[in-house]
């Protein structure tokens, strides 16, 4: 059976989600807002709108959206040739490949971003396609980018595994059907991943890969 490996990037792939929280809260700091970086760090892994409104809520001046999604993009953009992968992320990703899997990337990055979180884990060659913000109309915990992702690679939701570091992404997955695997070094603790849809929890890319043989990928590829 045709499988596929879906993968979040941020906090999954590449180690930046405290990235995100610094130059998120210094976008909101120079806006006037004062939100505490943990409130932002339980939102990284939203798009950047629905990331705003949970942590301003309705009452927000609206028209200041956009501006802050520019602030916290030209500040994360500071990092770009810095921006470092997880352990043995890029060789987790051609692993998967080498043993059959299409392996396709479901973020709510692209363009540039996009491009510089690819060179970080520097294993294209392993992956299919990417399922990125300009894909779809919701982002995660919708389940859009992981439905789009499964489109990208020809394989139904039963024969799918979705890969992330937030209860976002969890949530996404288990309404898109398939199964998920959390990761801790996004920094979201275990019990909240599991409670969201997880199936299994590891600590990193490089944990996974050791420990692939009795992993969810493991029965998917059984069956």
């Amino acid at each position: 059976m045709d499988r596929a490996a879906v993968f979040d990037v941020d906090g999954t792939l590449a180690d930046t989600n405290h990235l995100h929280v610094v130059t998120w809260w210094e976008a909101f700091r120079q806006a006037g807002h004062d939100v505490p970086m943990h409130a932002v760090h339980r939102a990284v892994g939203l798009g950047s709108d629905d990331l705003v409104a949970h942590l301003l809520g309705d009452g927000r001046d609206e028209e200041q959206d956009a501006a802050l999604s520019d602030a916290h993009k030209a500040l994360y953009g500071q990092y770009f040739e810095r921006l470092q992968a997880l352990p043995k992320a890029g060789e987790l990703l051609r692993r998967l490949h080498a043993d059959g899997w299409r392996v396709v990337l479901a973020t709510s990055a692209s363009g540039a971003e996009l491009g510089a979180l690819r060179r970080a884990i520097d294993a294209d060659e392993a992956i299919v396609g990417t399922a990125s913000a300009d894909d779809v109309a919701e982002g995660k915990p919708a389940p859009e980018p992981v439905e789009r992702a499964l489109e990208l690679a020809g394989v139904p939701a039963s024969g799918a595994v979705f890969v992330g570091d937030t209860v976002w992404d969890m949530r996404a997955g288990a309404k898109a059907g398939v199964r998920c695997v959390g990761l801790l070094c996004g920094g979201i603790p275990r019990a909240d991943l599991e409670e969201a849809g997880a199936e299994a929890v590891y600590d990193d890319p490089a944990d996974l890969l050791a420990r692939l043989a009795d992993s969810p990928l493991a029965r998917i590829a059984a069956e």
